[in-house]
């Protein structure tokens, strides 16, 4: 049994939060009373969260594919060559 892959394994779960707590988008939108007792506001409340699961399970997915991490890499990239420019 190898004691590296504990490393690796931690340094990657590092990373992965790293790149997910900066990926998070910040919302500039004013807050709505969550007091409300409209129907239409529990309702989009609730899509709301059903999207926010849903856009969380396929970035798990991505993430444990690797093709997050290209992707964000190849945007780097690009926007290091614009900044160059």
């Amino acid at each position: 049994m190898c004691p590296m892959r504990f490393l690796l394994v931690f340094f990657s779960a590092v990373l992965a939060a790293y790149i997910a707590w900066k990926s998070v988008p910040t919302s500039s939108e004013p807050t709505q009373d969550m007091f409300s007792d409209d129907d239409s506001s529990i309702k989009k409340q609730e899509s709301n969260i059903i999207k926010m699961a849903q856009a969380g399970f396929w970035g798990f997915v991505d993430m444990a594919s690797g093709k997050y991490l290209w992707r964000n890499l190849n945007q780097i990239k690009q926007d290091s060559k614009v900044k160059s420019s």
